[in-house]
């Protein structure tokens, strides 16, 4: 059974609440900032069922590069776009390994810091907003496969563990609402519901 990051990332927020440092960090308004490293998109265990409930779908995980860019307008507010490389999806039906889809994720969040200006040297976070999904090169055994792009909301949580006035690491998990209509050879054979967890650890830096 796929776990959830959420447990973890809430476990470093509440460990946040009771951090703070003496030396003055301070991040905060005006800052844009990058964090680069790597992610995994673990699809929810249950994908839905094609073919008028005949063929079940599994969508598999997969991990690769991924970076984030974003910028605080104040000193608890800010935006975060997350992009990555395609990641490559093998998809299961009916247990066996039939077709492939690459696709990119790209998600535009509204972060909130709580600690945001303070000298903590645990920064939490929490987002809400969008994301698109993008497929390409799908392929199937079975013939022509196509799948939608997709709109859908998005959350997030996160960590940034500060180590200087610029350089810190970084943990974070956004839950995307991603589902895709698909065709075979040009006919409707319905919905595919990834809605999958994105965990990425990463290093980041403010400018």
């Amino acid at each position: 059974m796929r776990k959830s990051p959420l447990s973890i990332l809430i476990a470093a927020s509440v460990a946040a609440a009771v951090t703070v440092s003496s030396q003055a960090l301070a991040y905060g308004a005006g800052d844009f900032f990058t964090r680069i490293g790597v992610a995994k998109v673990a699809p929810k265990s249950d994908n839905g069922s094609l073919v008028n409930g005949a063929v079940k779908a599994d969508v598999q995980d997969e991990t690769d590069f991924a970076f984030t860019l974003g910028y605080r307008f104040t000193d608890k507010l800010g935006m975060e776009l997350l992009a990555a490389l395609p990641f490559k999806h093998d998809i299961e039906l009916n247990g066996a390994n039939l077709a492939s889809t690459k696709h990119l994720p790209p998600t535009l969040t509204l972060q909130y810091y709580p600690l945001g200006g303070t000298d903590a040297y645990v920064q939490p976070y929490i987002g809400v907003g969008v994301n698109y999904t993008r497929f390409s090169n799908e392929k199937s055994d079975l013939g022509d496969l196509e799948l939608d792009d997709s709109w859908g909301a998005a959350g997030q949580l996160g960590v940034d563990l500060l180590i200087d006035d610029h350089w810190a690491l970084n943990g974070a998990a956004w839950y995307l609402d991603i589902d895709t209509d698909a065709k075979l050879d040009g006919a409707d054979i319905g919905t595919v519901n990834i809605d999958p967890w994105v965990v990425m650890g990463a290093v980041s830096y403010r400018f």
